[in-house]
């Protein structure tokens, strides 16, 4: 419905940066693909945060780090605190998406 009144899903402003830097952050797996199904841009810079990528990892939710992976997200990407997903990943102890980062490249 939001895309039918022609929202703007990379519309950007606030703490979080835009629609996919919040639902990332916040774990909402559903959220993030159907943005992403409407033209959402997996590398755009998210407010203060960095990117969609890195505040998946920090959060700690791995099937979200995997979709954004999976949709073409840099793994490599800086920005934001700690730098990078990885960086913050590690940080926060989230072993897990350490090691699927790690996996994956970073």
């Amino acid at each position: 419905l939001v895309h039918e009144v022609g929202a703007d899903v990379n519309a950007e402003g606030g703490e979080y940066g835009s629609a996919l830097g919040v639902a990332s952050h916040a774990g909402y797996e559903e959220v993030v693909k159907l943005l992403l199904d409407r033209g959402a841009d997996v590398n755009t810079q998210e407010g203060s945060y960095g990117k969609a990528l890195r505040e998946a990892s920090i959060a700690g939710h791995e099937r979200v780090v995997k979709l954004l992976l999976d949709r073409g997200a840099d793994i490599n990407a800086q920005g934001g605190s700690y730098g990078s997903a990885l960086g913050g990943a590690s940080y926060e102890g989230r072993l897990g998406i350490v090691e699927l980062l790690l996996d994956r490249g970073a």
